[in-house]
């Protein structure tokens, strides 16, 4: 569902870890902030660039509001949902779904007035997220997936994963093809096969596009006897400006195998992976392959990110060293820098 904004804005936290340019313009994005079903009769607290917001779900569906009670700031995702209603845990202050106080248990009889709303935030439900925007302005919307809503297709959502780096930093490893050999070379790919063949990157209206191929498998090892040694794997990414990829890798005969890479930003150093995924094969196999596939791969990308100096992506062209497999994380760090994006540190996270 979608939710009213009660003020224009949400303000940037004064501890935020973020410069303030960056946050203004990352402010304005949608990311998501939970998966759908991880919201039940309890309300759940995300961080999204150093503002805790809760997200609760009523009849009315999905809703998100700042994490705090407006009577004294008693964060909301401490209390549960009752009746239909979010409730405070601390003064048991009822709040409905568009973020209206309800009732006040202490004065029954009092209608309360707007001063006790809620700051909600719009939400959308999509690919199984829930997806929000701190200041929303008509400019930005949320990445496609069309493969999600395709009936061939299986839909696969699984849990979030949290990474001690940056957002900008853990999408740029996720189109980066010249770390197979050397991070994933348990989970498919050969590390005596590091060569990346020349592919070429374009600029679309969302973002960058590269189309790479080689025969680096894209299967897990124990089933790599499946494919033809010879055959040629496409791979396709797609990025979504400021921290969305989507990778199209396609199998034999026809298969197509779509990872939405969804790097929600906690905080300028920290962040939460959030990786809708669909098949047009295998679509009756057991899930829990595709989970722990899943997870082996993050799980090495993610040993990697969180060691990397300095952890924000540096925009400098000059920052850092390149070669010519980058050419899609240059596409990439240019199109940051052209949307206004710095990731300098904060005053605050300087000092």
């Amino acid at each position: 569902m979608n939710t009213p904004i009660t003020s224009k804005s949400v303000s940037q936290p004064e501890d935020s870890s973020f410069n303030h340019t960056d946050w203004m313009i990352l402010s304005r994005h949608w990311y998501p902030v939970a998966r759908a079903v991880d919201v039940a009769d309890q309300p759940v607290q995300a961080l999204l660039l150093d503002v805790k917001v809760v997200v609760y779900r009523t009849s009315a569906g999905l809703s998100v509001a700042l994490d705090r009670c407006p009577h004294r700031g008693v964060p909301l995702s401490k209390g549960c949902v009752k009746a239909n209603h979010l409730v405070c845990a601390y003064h048991g202050l009822q709040f409905d779904a568009q973020g209206a106080c309800k009732k006040i248990p202490a004065q029954p009889s009092l209608v309360p007035s707007d001063r006790f709303r809620l700051q909600s935030l719009p939400s959308v439900e999509r690919y199984g997220l829930v997806w929000t925007c701190l200041n929303p302005d008509g400019h930005s919307a949320i990445s496609p997936m069309p493969t999600w809503y395709d009936e061939a297709h299986q839909q696969v959502l699984p849990p979030s994963v949290d990474i001690l780096g940056s957002a900008g930093r853990q999408v740029e490893g996720f189109v980066d093809v010249a770390h197979f050999a050397f991070v994933h070379h348990e989970a498919f790919a050969d590390p005596e096969n590091p060569v990346v063949p020349a592919y070429e990157t374009e600029a679309t209206d969302l973002g960058v596009r590269s189309d790479y191929v080689s025969n680096v498998s894209n299967l897990p090892k124990g089933l790599q006897h499946l494919a033809s040694p010879d055959f040629q794997w496409r791979r396709v990414y797609e990025i979504y400006p400021p921290f969305t990829a989507r990778l199209t890798v396609h199998f034999p005969d026809g298969g197509l195998l779509n990872i939405l890479n969804c790097a929600s930003p906690m905080t300028a150093r920290s962040t939460r992976l959030f990786v809708p995924i669909t098949r047009n094969f295998d679509t009756n196999g057991p899930l829990e392959d595709v989970y722990a596939f899943n997870a082996q791969v993050f799980a090495e990308d993610k040993d990697l990110v969180e060691t990397q100096w300095p952890q924000e992506l540096p925009l400098d062209p000059m920052a850092e060293a390149h070669f010519a497999a980058d050419r899609t994380s240059l596409a990439y760090r240019k199109l940051l820098r052209e949307m206004g994006l710095t990731f300098s540190r904060s005053a605050s996270a300087m000092a």
